[in-house]
């Protein structure tokens, strides 16, 4: 639920560090690393509420809020925490290293309120990326810390699937990092409680390699509501038929339904007992901080913690959450094969073809050889009309270059760069389309020229891996590696219209190939 709009390097030496067996995943099944033993997660979503849309709070840089929770959340035998947004240059020891010695395990959401990748215009580009490998960074020597989400809900309807392209490409390059860095922390990701795409969802994250397949899959489940649910009616028997096989760890990274209240949680014994034990490794609880949704199971506030009547039902309920699980030693994985991924149709438009790995040197590198570029003074809010004129503008050929479609699987090589860096390249390929001509570079005042720099060294070489075109728009159809190829074209385009205050657009600027068609009427442009 949380995160669904949707940095420190790595710890100092010497820093005081309190240590728990990791947890590893093998199989579809966590374990602790050193004994071996099956490790069921007993969780509690942790995110203290935040009065502010443009901000939030991070609930691992407060040892006072920390030491206040960490008694509440053990008496109802937590073991671990979802945590969905952190800021990664805050100091988080103290409130990690408490969790620790309480014997809490944490799971970290990459993401932000104002850094997650947008289900409506998906884009995963230098910006997130540098955020998820701050995180990382921040998290990935606590022994504590068994992995992160790279995202949350972000595909949530059919007409959303598209943005899992973005996605999964987020797995892939932050399991690249990790690995890079020898953090051993898994990458996964947590599902809307979507049935509509839900099995092709799993399908598609855990299809292709492992390198781009996650690592383990959460699914926000609130499909048992009362006490009158059962294991068939609420459809958790479909879910354990659909993930007996699945080849990785699969739990619900989120339950709780409160549609009748007070909850009673008579799906915990569905959950850890025979009935799914075996395919489920427990789940998260929604939520430990009371909010306007009313899934609390307290409420804080300052030093004071109140418990609610959803904490008195579920401390009994999760008393008896007593799996038998089994050892690592004693266990031989069959279901180790990835799945098939979903074919790209009505139901589902997501295509196996992945995003380009972000690159900050080579945007910049792209950047500087450039010589009409957006004004630095043009507002970010205004980008999204000048990316609107471009996409209607001669078949949008201008913008081929920066463009990414996750449902033909076609990205432009500079698709992940940051937004201005992606308008600069669509102005300048209409510039030069244009013989460089000085009113070519003026798009009612909203660009200039500038000296541009020659690609050589390591800037051409970078270039040229993806197909640099030395005029014109670029096309790319780019694998996964950021590597292919590009042709150049070039056209005569129209004057940049005069925008009124009004809004006269409607599309995402980010996901071009939605853009069906575009009416050009004096100064105003319709994009349907």
């Amino acid at each position: 639920m949380k995160l669904s709009v949707l940095a420190a390097g790595a710890l100092l030496a010497g820093s005081a560090m309190a240590s728990l067996d990791p947890i590893i995943s093998y199989g579809s099944k966590f374990f602790y690393k050193t004994n071996g033993t099956q490790f069921y997660i007993r969780g509690v979503a942790y995110q203290e509420p935040s009065t502010s849309s443009s901000s939030f709070i991070d609930p691992l840089a407060d040892i006072s809020t920390c030491e206040r929770d960490i008694p509440y959340l053990t008496a109802i035998r937590t073991n671990t925490i979802r945590v969905y947004g952190v800021q990664a240059n805050n100091t988080h020891d103290d409130c990690v290293n408490a969790f620790a010695d309480a014997d809490i395990y944490i799971i970290i959401d990459l993401g932000s309120p104002t850094e997650a990748i947008n289900r409506d215009s998906p884009t995963w580009d230098t910006s997130l990326y540098q955020r998820y490998t701050d995180v990382i960074d921040a998290f990935g020597n606590y022994t504590n810390v068994i992995g992160f989400f790279a995202g949350n809900e972000v595909s949530n309807t059919v007409n959303t699937t598209a943005a899992s392209a973005f996605v999964k490409a987020a797995v892939r390059d932050s399991k690249a990092y990790v690995k890079e860095k020898g953090y051993e922390k898994g990458v996964g990701y947590a599902a809307a409680d979507a049935s509509s795409i839900r099995d092709n969802l799993a399908d598609y994250m855990n299809c292709g390699t492992s390198d781009d397949s996650v690592d383990f899959f959460g699914d926000n489940v609130y499909e048992w509501c009362g006490d009158s649910a059962t294991y068939t009616s609420s459809g958790y028997n479909i879910i354990n038929q659909n993930f007996s096989t699945y080849s990785v760890p699969y739990f619900f990274a989120e339950y709780g339904c409160n549609s009748v209240s007070p909850r009673t949680w008579n799906n915990i014994e569905a959950m850890y007992g025979s009935d799914m034990e075996d395919m489920l490794n427990g789940g998260i609880v929604y939520e430990y901080f009371q909010d306007t949704n009313s899934y609390g199971l307290v409420s804080a506030t300052g030093s004071s913690v109140s418990k609610l009547s959803d904490y008195t039902s579920f401390s009994s309920e999760i008393a008896k959450a007593t799996p038998t699980g089994t050892v690592k030693s004693k266990y031989t994985p069959t279901n180790t094969a990835l799945r098939s991924c979903p074919t790209v149709d009505a139901t589902w438009q997501a295509a196996s073809a992945l995003p380009p790995t972000p690159d900050a040197s080579l945007c910049e590198c792209m950047y500087n050889s450039l010589t009409c570029v957006v004004r630095d003074s043009v507002d970010t809010t205004d980008y999204g009309d000048l990316f609107d004129y471009f996409y209607g503008l001669d078949g949008g050929k201008y913008v081929d270059g920066v463009s990414a479609n996750g449902t033909s699987g076609v990205y432009g090589g500079y698709s992940m760069c940051s937004s201005k860096q992606q308008l600069a390249w669509a102005m300048n390929a209409y510039y030069e389309a244009q013989d460089g001509s000085s009113s070519a570079c003026d798009f009612s005042s909203k660009a200039s020229t500038k000296a541009a720099t020659s690609a050589t060294g390591t800037c051409s070489s970078l270039m040229a891996s993806i197909g640099t075109a030395g005029t014109g728009a670029v096309s790319y159809t780019v694998s996964a590696t950021g590597s292919g190829s590009g042709s150049s074209s070039s056209s005569s385009g129209a004057a940049f219209p005069v925008f009124s205050s009004t809004p006269i657009f409607v599309g995402n600027w980010q996901f071009g190939a939605y853009i069906v068609a575009a009416i050009f009427s004096g100064a105003a442009m319709l994009v349907l």
